[in-house]
């Protein structure tokens, strides 16, 4: 039953917001248009923020992990055939991951996607 009266009281506040007809007087939206004016032109004049692009992050990270992969085969394994082997695939992969990162780079929008954006703080406080 509580619920109900709630409801009902919710219900009457909605309707008698729905019936206002207050319009605001021309000062007040003269004064509202002039604080977002300022504020407009301040963001204009703010710095644009930095970016940092990390599309190239996955491709570094792919090379270097197969890169050490290829030497710590061609250092463990002690048969000579076996060792360029591993190593010989773990090149192939790493050359795959740098063309994966060329064609996403060509075909995406990968560039933006991974970006890092630093704003300065404080310019409107």
């Amino acid at each position: 039953m509580r619920d109900d009266r709630i409801d009902t009281e919710i219900e009457e506040i909605i309707r008698a917001s729905m019936k206002m007809t207050d319009v605001p007087t021309p000062e007040l939206n003269d004064k509202l248009k002039a604080a977002l004016y300022q504020q407009e032109a301040v963001l204009q004049k703010r710095p644009a923020a930095h970016t940092l692009s990390l599309w190239y992050m996955p491709m570094l990270l792919n090379l270097v992990t197969f890169a050490l992969l290829a030497v710590l085969a061609l250092t463990v394994i002690e048969n000579a055939y076996l060792s360029y082997f591993a190593a010989g695939i773990c090149f192939y992969i790493a050359l795959a991951g740098i063309l994966i990162t060329i064609v996403g780079v060509k075909r995406t929008n990968i560039k933006e996607d991974i970006t890092i954006r630093i704003e300065k703080r404080g310019v409107l406080a």
